[in-house]
Order: structure tokens, then sequence, then C-alpha cells
């Protein structure tokens, strides 16, 4: 296995996993949530779904499931069989399989206990923790094994976690904003007890915090001059977080259109990707074959100090 076979696999475990977002909202936003009523079966006795609208949705979520683990499990093969072999691969390989699991154990869950507001939750932000996973696997794919060295300044290495850390808290929130919401996947599942527009408020002010760190942080590489590449993917960031937020805004003024939520659980998963994507980019990974005619030369300056 070349690593660039290799790398090709990584990026389509995270197109893989994006979709899967995408597929689990649209079994809740047409009411399929309980189409499928029993686990692992669809219907009692039946693995296959009836003709029946809901069930079918819920089942064609279910083979994108399949489809999902059986790319991850490529994926993780192919770590192994990887020419040179690499540990920090292998290891964000074993996330994806643990992930795998974590989601078939969530998702049997949340069938069995009727869409319960809480288990939803945790099974999408389970999935976005996988796409992340599987964002740094790709990232680390195409470079050196070597430990990263900053390209910008401390302080600005720390404003990228920091909003990192907020884009983490407004994709959280929001799951409660749609647990609180009028789109439960059935009519028989229950609701947080939030008011919905208290819970929607609070999450475009941190929404609107976030913008706000995102400018910072355009206006600090530009004192700076940071490097193009640096510069260029924080604008992409803050393209991609302000679309987001314009959609945000015209889905609750619109009262929260099944059609608008879609793509508004898709920008949050585009929002995640390129603020880790702008994390990870403003490291510099040496080549291997450099850092290892340093280390002699620094062996060999410490015995001369002896």
């Amino acid at each position: 296995m070349s690593p660039r076979t290799f790398r090709y696999l990584a990026l389509a475990s995270v197109i893989s996993l994006s979709a899967l977002i995408v597929s689990g909202g649209a079994v809740r936003l047409t009411d399929s949530g309980l189409g499928c009523p029993d686990w692992p079966t669809c219907t009692q006795g039946h693995y296959v779904a009836p003709l029946q609208f809901h069930a079918l949705v819920e089942f064609v979520n279910r083979i994108t499931n399949l489809v999902l683990s059986g790319v991850l499990t490529a994926t993780a093969v192919a770590a192994w069989l990887r020419s040179p072999r690499r540990k920090d691969l292998l290891w964000l390989t074993a996330g994806l399989l643990i992930g795998v699991v974590v989601q078939i154990v969530l998702g049997g869950m949340v069938v069995l206990f009727k869409l319960a507001p809480e288990l939803v939750m945790a099974h999408f932000l389970a999935a976005v923790a996988m796409v992340g996973d599987a964002l740094v696997l790709y990232h680390r794919s195409g470079i050196e094994p070597t430990r990263g060295e900053p390209m910008v300044r401390r302080e600005l290495v720390w404003l990228s976690r920091l909003t990192l850390a907020t884009v983490a808290l407004v994709i959280t929130v929001g799951t409660a904003v749609t647990g609180s919401g009028p789109h439960a996947g059935s009519s028989l599942a229950a609701r947080l007890p939030f008011q919905f527009r208290a819970v929607a408020e609070l999450h475009a002010d941190i929404v609107l915090f976030l913008i706000g760190l995102t400018l910072a942080t355009q206006f600090a590489l530009r004192v700076v001059d940071a490097p193009p590449g640096v510069q260029h993917r924080a604008m992409v960031m803050l393209e991609v977080m302000a679309a987001q937020g314009a959609l945000g805004y015209t889905q609750y003024f619109l009262h929260v259109p099944a059609v608008l939520v879609e793509f508004h659980l898709l920008g949050a998963t585009l929002v995640f990707i390129f603020a880790l994507r702008y994390h990870l980019g403003l490291f510099a990974h040496p080549p291997l074959a450099d850092v290892r005619k340093e280390e002699p030369a620094a062996t060999e300056l410490v015995g001369q100090g002896a």
C-alpha cells in the first residue's frame, strides 16, 4: 500500500463520515427516526424495510452506516499494509474503529429508547468527533512523522485552540437547539426541557463570539505577516462560518424549515472541518531525514561539552 493510496482512503473516510451526518439528519427531518422500530432488525423478524417511506429512509441510513463501516475498516487495514508503516496513523485508524463500535451502540440505543434527545445528541457528537479523527488522519498521512513547528507566534496558536473549542461549544449547543426544537424525528420522541427560543438565542450569541474570534485571527495574521497559506486557510474558515451564520439566522426567521436545517447541519460539519484544517495548517513538519541529521550533530555537541 503506497502512502498516496492510503491518503485517498483517509480522504474517503472524511467524506463518508460527513455524508453519514447528512444522512442521519435526513432521517430526523423526515420524521423517520422510528421508521425501523427494532434493532438490529428493521421490524420484528425482518432486516429489510417494508415498502414504506419512513421505513425506507431509516433503512437507507442503516445501509449508509454499513458502507461507512466498510470504508473505515479498509482504511484501518491499509494503515497496517502501508509502507512505511507509521504508529501515528495506526492509532488514528484504531480511533475510527472504536468510533464505529460506539456509533453502533448509540444507534441501537437511540432506536430502543425512542429517540431520547440526549442519546441523539451523543450520537451526533460522536460522529463529529470521528470526522475530526479522520481529518487528522488525512492531514498526517500527507506530512512527515516529525514534531510540528509553529509557523506563527504562540499567541496565534492559542487563539486557534480557543476558536476550535468555541466551534465545539457551538455544535454542542446546536444539538440542544435541535433537541428542544420541532424536528424530533418522530411524533413519539421526547423533547429537552428548554425553551426553543432561549436555546436558539444562546446558540446565536456563541456563533457571534466565534465570528469575532475569527475576525480577530484575520487581523492578527495580517499584522504579523503570516505565511500566505495560513492566511488563505483562515479566510476560507471565516467565509464558511459567515455562510453558516447567515443560513442559521435565515432558518430561524423562516420558522426552521426542514430543508434549511439539513443544509445547516452540513454547514456545521464544514465549519468544524475548516476550523480544524486551519489549526493543523499552523505547523510545519520538517523532513524526517533532516531531523535525523540534526540528532547526531546535537549528540556530538553534548559529548564535546562533557
